[in-house]
């Protein structure tokens, strides 16, 4: 509970500290401030978890691995903020300030225990992030995105809160223990109106996380906000959503899992086609990680669709590997447009040349994306394989081969564009702090490739 106090208290000080002009003091009161919100998590870990706050809130340790995952990831893309925000306005506290807003209500999100709080958290969360995309007011684009993302946020509320509606409705409660015990006491006598609210949650929450055929805003969006802003949500938020999807589900949904498994695996299935083959088109490489954001939300499913023991593990896992790696593809992004004033593939050509290790973090964040061995990418699938096969789903394992192996095409395109085209560029400068970042972020990525271990026990 301390994390969720530091952090929301964390904006409002920054807000006064922007108020006072001390503009150079901002970045690095918010990297202390959010490691003592981290700190104070993992000081939590294995301490025997008990709902507070009447059975509102629980922070056992799947609230703790995947609040400490958030706040890391954030941290790494606010180093790479350093003269970014300055370019866009000169009130940037209130970046700062919205960004970890956001991150409040991610910590809701992960650590709910009542659906109310579940509807606060990503409300929350959801309400900034309409903020952040349009944050760039005289942009075009950036209004654009923010006003889809604002209408289909608000479209796919609509649908949560309608399910979330008929669960109360049926079961007489919104904490998940209660609606649990509810279920497993009606086995044969479930309400149809439970039904019907399991299935307007799943596409509510299908929209926040940005799953086919509920992707639509995704692609625009990503690519008409800040880039910054689009790291922040396709690394943290779909984490963070993911997150609170396997939780609803494991804690209340579980006894009927045959009844939406199908479902789910029908939106798997057309989630993986659908990013993959629409990525293969992309000519801008920023919009080509918007369509495999969600070809990657489809493996993220795969936890869901196999639910047991060790979907936390592989969620946890997965998000990890799947944010690291992005958080290079997008800070390597920046650097690159910034030089060349285009975020197409061709404005990698030749990078190799001008600057190797921006080269090679950017390919070990390809490899990882694309699954291919040695990679926390390729052991992120692995577990996810492994749970979908311990649940006999083989078809489902099958076609998400043949699409990783599709998603190889427009991964190495990039790494083929890197290395094996040529261009009269200049060289793309990479500032201290984005060497830390990228430096950090592939070191972690080879890592938990070869040494799994290092995760996979957590949870």
């Amino acid at each position: 509970m301390n994390t969720l106090i530091i952090i929301s208290i964390l904006p409002i000080l920054l807000l006064y500290l922007g108020l006072y002009k001390a503009q150079k003091a901002l970045l690095p009161v918010t990297i202390i401030g959010l490691l003592a919100a981290a700190g104070l998590s993992i000081a939590q870990w294995n301490n025997s978890a008990q709902p507070i706050y009447h059975g509102m809130m629980l922070f056992d340790n799947f609230a703790i691995a995947f609040s400490v995952i958030t706040i890391m990831s954030t941290i790494l893309i606010l180093f790479l903020s350093k003269g970014y925000f300055e370019r866009i306005s000169s009130h940037i506290a209130e970046y700062y300030a919205i960004i970890l807003f956001s991150l409040a209500g991610i910590i809701v999100m992960v650590s709910f225990y009542n659906l109310t709080m579940l509807f606060i958290g990503i409300e929350i969360m959801s309400v900034s992030l309409y903020i952040l995309a349009g944050i760039k007011k005289n942009d075009f684009a950036s209004n654009e995105a923010a006003l889809k993302y604002f209408l289909m946020g608000a479209f796919s509320t609509g649908f949560l809160l309608f399910g979330i509606t008929l669960i109360y409705g049926a079961s007489g409660s919104f904490n998940l223990e209660t609606i649990r015990n509810w279920v497993v006491e009606h086995p044969h006598g479930i309400d149809p109106m439970f039904h019907t609210g399991i299935l307007l949650i799943i596409v509510g929450l299908c929209f926040k996380v940005g799953v086919a055929p509920f992707h639509f805003w995704t692609p625009d969006v990503y690519e008409g906000s800040p880039t910054l802003i689009t790291a922040f949500m396709s690394t943290v938020a779909k984490t963070a959503g993911f997150a609170a999807f396997l939780r609803l589900f494991t804690a209340c949904f579980a006894p009927l899992s045959d009844f939406w498994v199908p479902v789910l695996l029908v939106i798997t299935i057309v989630t993986l086609f659908i990013g993959n083959i629409t990525a293969i088109y992309q000519q801008s490489f920023k919009r080509m990680l918007a369509f495999s954001s969600i070809s990657h939300a489809g493996y993220l499913l795969f936890a869901i669709v196999a639910l047991g023991a060790s979907s936390a593990s592989s969620v946890f896992m997965y998000a990890t590997a799947y944010s690291i790696a992005s958080i290079i593809a997008f800070g390597a992004l920046i650097l690159v447009q910034q030089q060349s004033g285009s975020d197409s593939f061709e404005s990698f050509n030749g990078l190799s040349k001008k600057n190797p290790f921006l080269a090679l973090t950017l390919t070990i964040a390809m490899l990882s994306l694309a699954g291919i061995p040695l990679t926390a990418g390729f052991i992120g699938k692995f577990f996810m394989f492994s749970a979908a096969l311990r649940q006999y789903q083989v078809v489902l394992v099958i076609l998400a081969v043949v699409n990783a192996i599709i998603s190889i095409f427009y991964y190495f395109r990039v790494i083929i564009a890197i290395y094996f085209r040529d261009a009269d560029r200049d060289e793309v400068t990479v500032p201290v702090y984005y060497k830390f970042v990228l430096g950090i972020s592939a070191l972690a990525t080879v890592l938990i490739g070869l040494f799994p271990a290092l995760l996979s026990g957590l949870l």
